[in-house]
């Protein structure tokens, strides 16, 4: 194996930095509050950078640019949805679920502030919400582990299985070890990461095919419609790209850094710091996986999601090809522990503390998260055996199952007092059915993004059942109007 000494040292580095950020956080974790949302103390930089980086994930670093890659600009699209529904989410979500939550007997999951929010005794909310998470976030880590085990096969030449099982045993640590501090303190660092490779790697190509100029013209020459933005787009294809944008409301690791932030006060200033982030970053994405097209032009690639990885060990000397390919590896990494914690913060929670022992104690409940961790961990390892399950592919249908079953749910329980726990739990149900079987058929109208007619559906179910059951009680109506002054 002709591993490149200067890159294997700093990738060495750079995880051993991650472990030493694990190993503090747990040193500062002491209680469930802690380990699942670091105690609310999140200032702006770190809640906008670490809700990017989690967001975004190996996704932004390979698939977007591999999507361009193979099929042109018209792939751009996903973008200009992501940053609708960012903003968006930003605007009229964070401070509103911030305040909600904490007032919602301090909540620290979505499945615990739905409960408190509905007044729910029956648990039905909170264990059908958890399932729904686990299901669906085992998808996501799993996409996460391909991509991270893809990256070291590229980068040393590993056998694709030892590599996907070598990059999760570090997430893991970390994770295991300091919960959402770590995770969050690790987003940042790489979300910054993230942003540098994003910036450099195209520009770089820029000057090394000759040109803007000359890099169109040679990739017209290749394909005239890959640098049409609506090349071979349909109406259907349109909506369906623009439709991920609506994601975003319902993305429980997303959320976790609105329910974090320290105060209301900071999400302003977060939201500029991250919108900035977020457009910078997608148009290098963007620019990446274009100029990869000039750049390969000789010799295309056949991994297609590879192209930010090979641009960099093409024309980067190793030392500083280790620190970009270390941001691939940081895109991977800060959404697969999000994930993970949010995944073991429903079992435990949501099950174990919710449902089985309410009187549990701090310290065991801190251990049964840690041990949620490796369970979850686990199954996603097995699901990610296949190498040729395709990132974006994963992230898609994971990603529509959230902004479905959970997207309506929290818009109009934040915003919507008529709204109750019949209503929460049809809209859940029905938008996580609906992007579950909308994935298993083709052709026609069923071609839409699943997550376009998931949302729609949850949310008229949600409206009518709520007005075909009981009025809210009185107590739940009072807590409602107090989050809303």
């Amino acid at each position: 194996m002709d591993i490149p000494l200067p890159t294997l040292i700093t990738f060495a580095v750079y995880l051993a930095a991650m472990l030493v950020l694990g190993f503090v956080a747990y040193r500062m974790t002491n209680n469930l509050s802690d380990y699942v949302l670091g105690g609310r103390s999140l200032g702006p930089g770190v809640a906008a950078l670490s809700a990017g980086a989690s967001d975004m994930s190996g996704w932004l670093l390979l698939g977007l640019p591999g999507a361009i890659y193979l099929s042109g600009l018209s792939e751009l699209w996903i973008g200009v949805g992501l940053v609708a529904g960012a903003l968006l989410n930003w605007l009229f979500v964070a401070a509103p679920l911030r305040r909600a939550t904490e007032m919602a007997s301090d909540s620290l999951t979505i499945p615990d502030f739905l409960e408190h929010r509905f007044n729910d005794q029956s648990h039905l909310l909170r264990t059908v919400s958890a399932i729904v998470i686990l299901i669906f976030f085992t998808l996501y880590i799993s996409a996460g582990l391909v991509g991270g085990g893809l990256l070291f096969q590229s980068t040393f030449g590993m056998e694709y299985t030892t590599a996907m099982i070598v990059g999760a045993i570090v997430i893991i640590s970390y994770t295991f070890l300091g919960g959402f501090l770590a995770v969050s303190w690790t987003d940042f660092v790489q979300g910054i990461l993230m942003f540098l490779t994003l910036l450099v790697v195209p520009m770089f190509a820029v000057v090394l095919v000759g040109g803007w100029g000359e890099a169109t013209d040679q990739i017209t020459a290749i394909d005239p419609g890959h640098s049409a933005i609506l090349e071979g787009m349909t109406f259907i294809g349109m909506i369906s790209l623009l439709a991920w944008g609506l994601g975003y409301f319902g993305q429980p690791h997303i959320l976790a850094r609105f329910m974090a932030i320290r105060s209301e006060k900071d999400v302003p200033r977060a939201t500029m710091i991250g919108m900035s982030w977020m457009v910078l970053a997608l148009v290098g994405a963007i620019g990446t996986g274009y100029m990869g097209v000039a750049y390969f032009a000789a010799e295309p690639l056949v991994e297609h999601e590879t192209v930010l990885i090979q641009l960099i060990g093409a024309m980067f000397n190793p030392w500083i090809a280790g620190v970009l390919m270390a941001a691939i590896l940081a895109a991977i990494m800060s959404t697969i522990d999000s994930q993970l914690l949010v995944s073991a913060s429903a079992l435990t929670n949501d099950f174990y503390k919710g449902l089985l022992r309410p009187d549990a104690s701090p310290s065991e409940l801190v251990w049964v998260s840690r041990g949620s961790v490796i369970a979850v961990s686990l199954i996603a390892i097995v699901l990610a055996l296949n190498p040729e399950a395709g990132v974006l592919d994963l992230v898609a249908y994971a990603w529509g199952g959230f902004g479905a079953a959970f997207g309506p749910l929290i818009i109009f329980s934040l915003y919507w007092s008529r709204m109750n726990r019949a209503g929460a739990v049809a809209g859940m149900v029905v938008g996580a059915v609906t992007v579950i079987a909308w994935n298993q058929l083709s052709g026609g109208l069923f071609d839409v993004y699943e997550l376009l007619p998931g949302f729609i559906f949850a949310s008229i179910a949600i409206v009518l059942a709520s007005l075909a059951s009981a009025e809210p009680s009185a107590e739940v109506s009072q807590q409602f109007a107090q989050t809303r002054k």
